[in-house]
């Protein structure tokens, strides 16, 4: 973990009583300077300097949704950028707390992204969204900041108690230009644009443009006083992206696990969906984020509150070539034994850290454009390794709660997507049911 250098603190006086009311808070802005390197490689480096908080023993910060920041892809929105306009973004929450903060990323960036204003505050259904009770956030108490090309920023902490399981807004200013936007291209959610200032606006009704990405943000935390709270991290591809399923119906396999950890009465344990369509235990393909090795650090272990891990990629290390050719590229050159090896680093990593780390059985994908009976062993090799070796502190068997009965290089066909790889909402609550919550609860927060 890199050193956080001291930034001066300026408490307004409704935050300075709100850290008294609720003993526990860290306040400050967050924020992270960029290297000379490429985007990609200030992510591998990790390289983030922090503000100064104030830490109180009462309460502590919780991801309660996340979603791993990537560099946009040309011919988009993102691409094109920003300037002058509001985005709304909608996340879905995994647990509560009594306020909430936000993390607003750069990381792809080229150009010192400005947000001029942001607020948060409950999501009315239908789109675009209206917004309840939205509250303005601040950065070191101030209305605005300047975020350098590969920055992240954490907003103040904002007086907003935020349910589990709910729908959130988030609305972001963009003054000027913001040069290509550093976004997660697969929301599964539909999120808003509007032309001018509009983000404390109750209504929706200027949001009259729309996309299904999210822009600039990458994390919501909570604040919570439960001793055991903490929160799990979902690695992985578009099986934990939640491609497949229905857009705007939050039924990726994390969002399950959440529906079933607040179900079982489980105190304040959040889950993050870190997965990203299209990538790779062990090399960066152009469109898809870097590798899960390479942003481990980043995108799992500097979320707050991380206790533990769940790891679940390989299919397009073994499905998609190792070069940046097409992404339905043959298989060609990486083995079992590399995908093993990256595996094995990103344990080491995880226990580096702090974190439990479970591993996920791959998932069928026969039928597939990208299947080959080579890929087929080598998934079976993957498999057998995970489920025997002993090197996980837990193993999660996805792949025989989706697969067909009859045939177990296939997906059941009721939980297909259609395509032969991607389960489909009832696939995805499948896999969530196999997760054995004891195995969950057995492990302990680690301190923050």
């Amino acid at each position: 973990m890199h050193s956080r250098p001291s930034r001066s603190v300026r408490l307004q006086p409704w935050l300075l009583l709100a850290c008294l009311l609720c003993v526990g808070v860290g306040v400050g802005a967050a924020l992270s300077f960029a290297s000379p390197a490429s985007a990609q490689h200030r992510r591998r480096l990790g390289v983030r300097v922090a503000g100064t908080r104030i830490q109180f023993q009462a309460a502590h910060w919780i991801a309660t949704w996340g979603a791993s920041p990537e560099a946009s892809v040309p011919g988009t929105l993102a691409a094109d950028g920003f300037a002058n306009q509001t985005i709304r973004n909608v996340v879905f929450t995994s647990v509560g707390g009594t306020m909430v903060r936000v993390r607003f990323t750069n990381a792809f960036g080229t150009v010192p992204l400005e947000i001029g204003r942001a607020a948060i505050g409950p999501a009315g259904g239908g789109g675009p969204p209206a917004v309840g009770t939205s509250v303005p956030l601040a950065f070191d108490g101030r209305p605005s900041v300047l975020i350098p090309p590969g920055g992240e920023v954490v907003s103040d902490p904002a007086p907003l108690a935020v349910r589990a399981l709910q729908a959130l807004a988030v609305s972001v200013f963009l003054p000027g230009p913001t040069g290509p936007a550093t976004e997660h291209a697969v929301a599964r959610q539909v999120n808003y644009v509007a032309d001018g200032n509009h983000s404390l606006d109750g209504s929706g009704s200027a949001f009259t443009a729309q996309d299904t990405s999210w822009f600039f943000i990458d994390g919501v935390d909570v604040l919570s006083r439960a001793a055991s709270a903490g929160t799990i991290v979902a690695l992985g591809d578009s099986i934990t992206d939640g491609v497949g399923s229905r857009t705007g119906a939050d039924a990726r396999w994390p969002n399950d696990l959440a529906r079933r950890l607040d179900a079982s009465g489980q105190a304040a344990i959040g889950v993050v969906d870190e997965g990203i369509a299209g990538n790779r235990v062990l090399s960066d393909p152009p469109c898809c984020g870097p590798s899960a090795v390479a942003r481990f650090q980043t995108d799992v272990a500097e979320r707050s509150g991380a206790r533990e891990v769940i790891l679940l990629e390989g299919i397009n290390d073994i499905g998609q070539a190792r070069s940046d050719g097409p992404l339905t590229a043959p298989h060609a050159d990486v083995s079992a034994a590399e995908i093993i090896a990256g595996d094995e680093e990103l344990i080491r990593d995880a226990h580096a850290a702090g974190l439990q780390i479970i591993g996920a059985t791959l998932t069928p994908f026969g039928k597939s454009v990208h299947w080959t009976a080579a890929g087929e062993l080598k998934r079976a090799q993957v498999n057998n390794w995970i489920l025997t070796s002993g090197a996980f502190d837990g193993v999660i068997e996805f792949a025989k709660a989706v697969a067909d009965p009859a045939d177990p290089q296939m997906l059941d066909p009721a939980y297909d997507s259609g395509d032969h790889i991607h389960p489909n909402d009832a696939g995805y609550l499948a896999m969530a049911n196999a997760i054995n919550l004891t195995m969950l609860r057995r492990h302990e927060r680690r301190a923050r």
